[in-house]
């Protein structure tokens, strides 16, 4: 993994918080925030079991598409949280350094 790539991490973040904070219809995802942290919730779950399954067929595109919807919703879930990647970020760096 290069430092662009967890840049565009941060980037994506950072694009999601912005269409949350500014709603459009043809925003998918302020739809699906608008839709609540039931409807957020199901769909981390859904992409989580794609996810899986993808896995267990051994489909590498498959896995890599779902990996990337399930990374898409996790970070809309947070931000419908108040929360942020550098948050979970913080909660692994203490768990691998009390490892």
């Amino acid at each position: 993994m290069t430092i662009a790539d967890i840049a565009f991490f941060s980037e994506l973040e950072e694009i999601i918080n912005h269409r949350i904070s500014n709603p459009s219809d043809e925003s998918y995802t302020a739809g699906l925030v608008k839709a609540g942290s039931k409807r957020i919730a199901q769909k981390v779950g859904e992409e989580g079991v794609e996810l899986a399954l993808a896995a267990a067929t051994g489909d590498k595109e498959e896995v890599i598409d779902e990996a990337a919807d399930l990374m898409y919703h996790m970070i809309v879930l947070l931000a419908d949280q108040n929360l942020d990647l550098a948050t979970i970020a913080d909660r692994l760096r203490t768990r691998h350094s009390g490892a």
